[in-house]
């Protein structure tokens, strides 16, 4: 090989290599300051979110704080940027616990607000939240039980409507202590009432730094018991029907 042409072919790979670096460098910013992808793990927010749901979340949407970035570096306290969380919405944030851990909820109360469960019924501010029985639902995958469980729509006092499932009569998450939201915190609740760790128990009020984003839409959805990896089973197990659907409701 001459000179010139070792010249070109090296000319050659470092083009290549310089495409790979913006690539991931566009990726990064994008991840960062404008959406990134996550998966759900678990049926507490069945029946909005599914396991086996991939969705985009807008990290732009509250702004963003030491959490918007790889390893949550210390950079500076609070959030800027952004608007504060609305009733209704579903977020990612950190555990308070365990900062290391997503969790996704819906945002059911503000700062200020007294939130309270009453017989499965939810009250906002002393106020009992709109419920109406709309039909059934069956759960698929791990949680199909073989039985269908009540599905009713709630009305939050913006207007924001939902879906809302009772597995079980009389659950501990059914009556609850009155909770009075602590400023610059927030309520989170999973759709799936009686099986949701969330602000009712052991998640506890969540501060306005530790949100992520807020859920935007599902991008990719395959059967729970299904890796997405799993190309093969594609053809059976992808839900179609949830492809570019909205997170929220």
């Amino acid at each position: 090989m001459s000179v010139s042409e070792t010249t070109k072919s090296n000319s050659g790979l470092w083009e290549n290599v310089k495409v790979i670096i913006q690539a991931l460098l566009l990726a990064l910013v994008i991840r960062t300051f404008l959406f990134q992808p996550f998966s759900i793990p678990s049926g507490s927010m069945m029946s909005t979110l599914l396991v086996g749901d991939y969705l985009f979340v807008s990290k732009f949407s509250y702004g963003y704080s030491k959490y918007s970035f790889p390893f949550s570096p210390d950079l500076f306290s609070g959030r800027i940027l952004g608007s504060e969380p609305e009733r209704g919405d579903v977020a990612v944030f950190r555990l308070p616990s365990d900062p290391e851990v997503d969790y996704i909820k819906r945002v059911i109360g503000l700062p200020g607000d007294r939130i309270q469960m009453r017989d499965g019924v939810l009250y906002i501010n002393g106020e009992a939240v709109e419920r109406k029985l709309i039909g059934s639902y069956r759960p698929d995958g791990q949680y199909d039980t073989g039985a269908e469980v009540p599905l009713y729509e709630e009305t939050l006092p913006n207007g924001v409507t939902y879906t809302t499932l009772d597995l079980t009569p009389n659950s501990p998450g059914d009556n609850t202590r009155e909770f009075v939201v602590p400023e610059g915190h927030y309520f989170m609740m999973g759709d799936n009432r009686d099986n949701s760790a969330d602000s009712r128990f052991s998640v506890g009020y969540v501060p306005l730094e530790n949100f992520v984003g807020r859920a935007t839409i599902i991008f990719f959805s395959i059967s729970g018991d299904t890796s997405p990896l799993a190309i093969w089973k594609w053809p059976t197990d992808l839900r179609f029907d949830r492809f570019f659907k909205s997170a929220q409701r």
